[in-house]
C-alpha cells in the first residue's frame, strides 16, 4: 500500500542507513544504484513493507506546484476520465493541477499554452489535438516547460510520451470478431480526429491482411467531435445497402459505435450475438458508457489506470532528474479485449 510507517523517504533511509539521494535514485531506477547498495535497500523495503510515496518529491523545489492538463475535450467522457485521474494523483503528490480544454481548436490550443506559462508552472500534461496542432508553438512551450504527451503522440515533441497501443486495440477485436463469425468491415470517420484513429486505420488492414481477408472500410462523412451524431448519420446510410458487406462491423471508437446503436435500433436491425441477431459490432475504448449501451458493447479497453499512473510518474521522474531525459521515453500500454453482448 502506499501507506508506510515512515513519515517520508528521509526517515526510510535513516532506517536502511543509506543517504536519501540515493534511495530516491533507486527508486527512480534501480540499475542506477550499485548492486551491493540495491540489495541493502531491497531487504529494508521487505523487512519494513516499505512502499514509498513516489509523490513525496523534494520539498525544496522552487517552481510552483501548479500542474497544466490540457485535453482537446473535457465534454468527451474518454478525456473526462483521464483529466480525473491525472488531477487526482497529482494532488496526491502535492500539485495543484488545473484542467484545460482546446475543444478541438488548435488556436484555442496555442492560448491555453501562453495562459499556463504565464502560472510558472510545475509543468503540463498534455493531449495535443495531433495533426491540426500549431506544432512551433507547442515545440516552443516544451522547451522551456517540462512537458509530458499522453494519449495522443506527437514524435518528438516533449520530454516523454505515454498512451496506449492503438495497434493491440484494433489486432484484439479484429482477432476475435473473425474467429467467432465473418471477418468485419471497419466503420470510421473519413477525417480522423486524431492520430489514434489513423494507427488503428493502418493497425485494421494491417491485420485484416495477415488473417487473409480483404480490408473492407466504410468511411462517414464528420468533422470535429460529435462522434456520436456522425455514427448515427453514417450508421443510417450503411444500413440502407441493399447488401451489407459483412455481418461483423468493427467501429473505430465506442462514441461512433453508439451513433450506430441508436441507428439500428431506429431501423428495427438487430445487434447481439443471439442466433437471430442480424449484425455483431464491437469497438473500442471502453467508453464509461459503453457497459450501459443496449446491448453493451464489446470492446478493446484502455488501460486508464496505467496511463494515468505512468503520467504522472514519468512527469515526477522527470521534474527529479532536473533535466531532461537522455532520451524521449515512450510509453504504450496494450489494449485489453472486454466481451460483452454486441458481439
Amino acid at each position: 500500500s502506499m501507506v508506510s510507517k515512515f513519515k517520508n523517504m528521509q526517515e526510510f533511509a535513516k532506517a536502511c542507513g543509506i543517504s536519501r539521494p540515493t534511495i530516491s535514485k533507486y527508486f527512480n531506477d534501480p540499475q542506477s544504484v550499485k548492486p551491493a547498495t540495491r540489495a541493502k535497500i531491497e531487504a529494508a523495503i521487505a523487512e519494513h513493507d516499505y512502499a514509498p510515496n513516489m509523490f513525496a518529491l523534494n520539498q525544496n523545489r522552487k517552481l510552483t506546484k501548479n500542474v497544466g492538463i490540457v485535453v482537446p475535450h473535457h465534454t468527451d467522457p474518454f478525456f473526462a476520465e483521464m483529466a480525473r485521474k491525472l488531477e487526482w494523483k497529482l494532488q496526491e503528490a502535492g500539485f495543484s493541477p488545473s484542467v484545460f480544454s482546446s475543444y478541438g481548436s488548435a488556436k484555442k490550443e496555442t492560448e491555453i499554452l501562453e495562459s499556463i506559462r504565464a502560472m510558472k508552472p510545475a509543468g503540463v500534461l498534455i493531449a495535443p489535438l495531433g495533426d491540426q496542432t500549431d506544432r512551433a508553438a507547442l515545440e516552443r512551450f516544451t522547451k522551456r516547460i517540462p512537458t509530458v504527451l499522453f494519449d495522443s503522440e506527437i514524435e518528438g515533441l516533449g520530454d516523454a510520451f505515454v498512451g496506449s497501443d492503438n495497434e493491440s486495440f484494433i489486432q484484439e477485436t479484429v482477432e476475435y470478431l473473425d474467429r467467432v463469425g465473418e471477418p468485419p468491415v471497419f466503420f470510421e470517420m473519413q477525417t480522423p480526429a486524431n492520430p489514434n484513429a489513423v494507427r488503428r486505420h493502418e493497425a485494421f488492414i494491417e491485420k485484416m491482411t495477415e488473417l487473409g481477408h480483404s480490408p473492407e472500410i466504410y468511411s462517414i462523412p464528420g468533422n470535429g467531435w460529435k462522434f456520436e451524431e456522425f455514427g448515427y448519420e453514417g450508421a443510417k446510410k450503411f444500413l440502407k445497402q441493399a447488401e451489407l458487406p459483412s455481418a461483423s462491423i468493427l467501429c473505430s471508437n465506442d462514441r461512433l459505435a453508439m451513433g450506430f446503436l441508436a441507428a439500428a435500433y431506429e431501423k428495427g436491425v438487430k445487434i447481439g450475438r443471439k442466433p437471430a441477431d442480424h449484425l455483431r459490432l464491437a469497438s473500442n475504448d471502453d467508453h464509461p458508457m459503453s457497459r450501459f449501451t443496449c446491448p453493451a458493447l464489446t470492446t478493446s479497453a484502455h488501460d486508464y489506470s496505467g496511463v494515468s499512473n505512468l503520467t504522472v510518474q514519468t512527469f515526477i521522474n522527470r521534474l527529479d532528474q532536473g533535466c531532461a531525459f537522455n532520451e524521449r521515453p515512450q510509453i504504450r500500454l496494450p489494449a485489453r479485449l472486454v466481451l460483452r453482448d454486441s458481439a
